[in-house]
């Protein structure tokens, strides 16, 4: 059980951990609009202090972008591009970034101010400390992300540093709804303990986080590019290697036709998992989870399927992004209610 102090403020603290949560799910919609516009790359150099104050006058803005044109992207993709392009690419990065710091702000200084004055509750402050480090740690993905972009051969940067660093922000994400959770349960009553993992919650999660990580592949490879049909992929049902003489495991993780074909079926077998832990939620007194949940995937496969067949729209790919965001917040949200059930 936990020990509330007189002192503690467990509403408090899920008030405040629900505005963190929102910023981050704020976070990965512009995320997901900076590598949708490929601006990603438009900072080359990371400031964590000075970096806050955008290029002021011309010879800044022309700094900026002298140190642009050394990249391969640029080389290879934007070549010509006028200052006032490369402008419209540095505001997004630009933003993604300072978004970053703000979260880290508003994490971290209303942190320090409930355990000045005592306010968390026994058992959480580890918690709440874990999860600003791991805040932490993704920025730093983040920067080594756009490193891996940052020379003459790349005109993108890794999938693989991108998949990380999305999955971070998305495992930072649900800790803190659960966190929050757990602290709005203790407020409405003191004798509440924390949830526990289940195995079915587990089990989903894992699925879910399988095919977080294709979605992330797929962006990182453009294989959203690869087809603008569906259910078919190019009037086949299975697309066939695009890199041929490479291995099983190598296509799974490197080819784009393969990439998308898992994580276009992934996705049905995640909705299984959902549709189980919807019931189980629903079943343990929580019916607005299991809303949740339903809502969010049947929402977040429409949007998948209309982003291909519009050849990856822009606005249809963000709010597919920013649904799948807010899939992590609804699952978290059934799980947990499912581990409440003693």
């Amino acid at each position: 059980m936990t020990v509330l102090p007189l002192t503690a403020r467990p509403r408090a603290l899920a008030h405040w951990l629900f505005v963190v949560a929102a910023m981050i799910v704020a976070m990965v919609v512009v995320g997901g609009i900076t590598r949708l516009t490929e601006s990603g790359l438009s900072i080359t150099e990371w400031k964590p202090i000075s970096g806050i104050i955008p290029p002021l006058n011309d010879a800044q803005w022309q700094a900026e972008f002298d140190h642009y044109k050394q990249i391969g992207q640029y080389e290879q993709l934007n070549q010509g591009m006028t200052l006032a392009g490369f402008k419209s690419i540095f505001f997004w990065e630009y933003i993604h970034r300072l978004l970053g710091r703000l979260i880290g702000m508003v994490f971290a200084l209303p942190l320090l101010w409930f355990a000045i004055r005592k306010q968390i509750p026994q058992g959480y402050g580890w918690r709440l400390v874990a999860l600003l480090a791991l805040g932490g740690l993704q920025g730093a993905f983040g920067w080594w992300m756009v490193k891996s972009g940052l020379n003459h051969t790349r005109t993108s940067v890794s999938h693989f540093w991108l998949a990380t660093h999305l999955m971070t922000a998305l495992f930072t994400l649900g800790g803190i709804v659960w966190t929050m959770l757990d602290l709005r349960a203790l407020a409405a009553n003191h004798a509440e303990r924390p949830a526990r993992l289940t195995g079915l919650g587990a089990g989903v999660l894992v699925l879910l986080a399988i095919q977080l990580f294709y979605g992330a592949l797929v962006a990182g490879l453009d294989a959203g590019l690869v087809t603008d049909q569906w259910p078919l992929m190019n009037d086949r049902f299975f697309p066939g290697v695009s890199q041929t003489g490479e291995s099983p495991l190598h296509a799974a993780l490197y080819d784009p036709a393969i990439v998308h074909f898992i994580h276009r079926w992934w996705a049905w077998v995640v909705v299984g998992g959902l549709i189980v832990l919807a019931r189980k939620a629903k079943a343990a007194g929580d019916r607005r989870a299991s809303i949740a949940i339903h809502s969010a995937f049947g929402i977040q496969i429409l949007l998948g399927i209309a982003t291909v067949m519009t050849g990856v729209n822009l606005h249809l790919a963000a709010t597919h992004q920013l649904v799948g965001a807010l899939l992590v917040c609804a699952t978290v949200w059934g799980v947990h209610a499912v581990g409440r059930t003693r």
